[in-house]
């Protein structure tokens, strides 16, 4: 397994092991989680150095029966795996829901642009068209490491899983952690853009490591999606962090886009992105190991222990790189937005 340290590493090996495999854990660091199993071999290895992933196949027996790819992006990744197609029997790979693009032409890239936001299907199935495949943008790499590791047909079997919003302990920009500093920060009301009726529809990692377990035991060419069996709205999924911590917050909906921070969230999508997990359930009789709702508290609780005592930009600095130190908990801007909302309510 490459990128096996990582969030969806550390609950894949783990998954894969109980299910009686013999699991290489590679990763840059070698690292390993305490959780796993003490026959787990943990490695170092440098993800873009093909030589050394060679080397590694090698040496673990002149080749493996699964290759599990969780930090592959682009061509140069997927023709580096493809090289070792007569060292692998099979392989699973994590891709991305980003790539789709709607009827239209719009998708993840152009939601910042005017009309951009996609309206897909809901919900989308694995036959809806993607972006074109690319080296600009982090969707059309994706396309681009999906087109590359099909076309190597029945010489490696592929199945590439479409992730959607990854959630759940170890994450390193965590979207539950908007609703969770607020709470801890003492806010009494919070603002959601749309109306806080966004859906994006997200994926626990112990269900992404169910569908890589299912996906090692059933080799085959395919895309399939990767989704929890709820896709809830932002507004449901600030209420049940609310039950979690046991505080009760006012929700204030904004009709239509952010203002600026005010009502911004790391879930604002205009319209529904929901996946179709049928196609999963069929090919790899896949069942969700748990919900959105239910897998909260683990969530929770580990993201206010990497707060204690700690700046959120601390705690989560490739969190904070990507959305700015700001803008997700603006509160000055918030409080002001608020006070016009009340004296235009009044």
């Amino acid at each position: 397994m490459i990128g096996a340290a990582g969030q969806i590493g550390r609950a894949a090996v783990r998954t894969l092991a109980e299910d009686g495999w013999e699991v290489t854990a590679a990763s840059l660091g070698g690292g390993r989680d305490e959780h796993w199993p003490g026959e787990v071999r943990a490695v170092r290895l440098d993800r873009e150095d093909g030589a050394a992933l060679a080397a590694l196949l090698d040496e673990v027996g002149g080749g493996v029966d699964v290759l599990v790819d969780l930090v592959a992006y682009g061509r140069d990744h997927a023709r580096q795996v493809t090289a070792l197609a007569d060292r692998i029997g099979s392989a699973v790979v994590i891709s991305s829901g980003a790539v789709y693009e709607d009827d239209r032409g719009r998708g993840f890239d152009t939601q910042g642009e005017p009309e951009g936001a996609p309206r897909y299907p809901v919900p989308i199935p694995e036959t809806q068209r993607t972006v074109d495949p690319g080296d600009s943008t982090y969707s059309t790499r994706k396309v681009l490491l999906e087109r590359e590791l099909l076309a190597a047909g029945e010489a490696l079997p592929v199945t590439l899983l479409r992730a959607g919003a990854i959630h759940g302990p170890y994450c390193r920009s965590p979207r539950e952690l908007y609703f969770v500093k607020r709470l801890l920060d003492g806010r009494a009301r919070r603002v959601l853009a749309y109306g806080g009726r966004s859906r994006f529809h997200p994926v626990h990692v112990s269900n992404l490591a169910e569908l890589i377990g299912l996906a090692a035991l059933r080799p085959g060419s395919r895309v399939l999606n990767a989704g929890d069996p709820q896709a809830p709205t932002v507004a449901e999924i600030g209420a049940a962090i609310d039950t979690v911590l046991d505080r009760k917050t006012e929700t204030v909906p904004l009709d239509g886009p952010p203002q600026g921070t005010v009502g911004d969230h790391p879930w604002a999508v205009e319209h529904p992105v929901v996946y179709d997990m049928a196609a999963a359930e069929r090919e790899l009789g896949y069942r969700p190991v748990t919900g959105y709702v239910e897998s909260l508290p683990a969530t929770v609780d580990w993201l206010t222990g990497q707060l204690r005592g700690r700046e959120w930009t601390d705690a989560f600095p490739a969190m904070a790189r990507s959305y700015g130190p700001d803008s997700l908990f603006d509160y000055a801007a918030e409080d002001a937005w608020l006070e016009r909302h009340d004296r235009g309510a009044s």
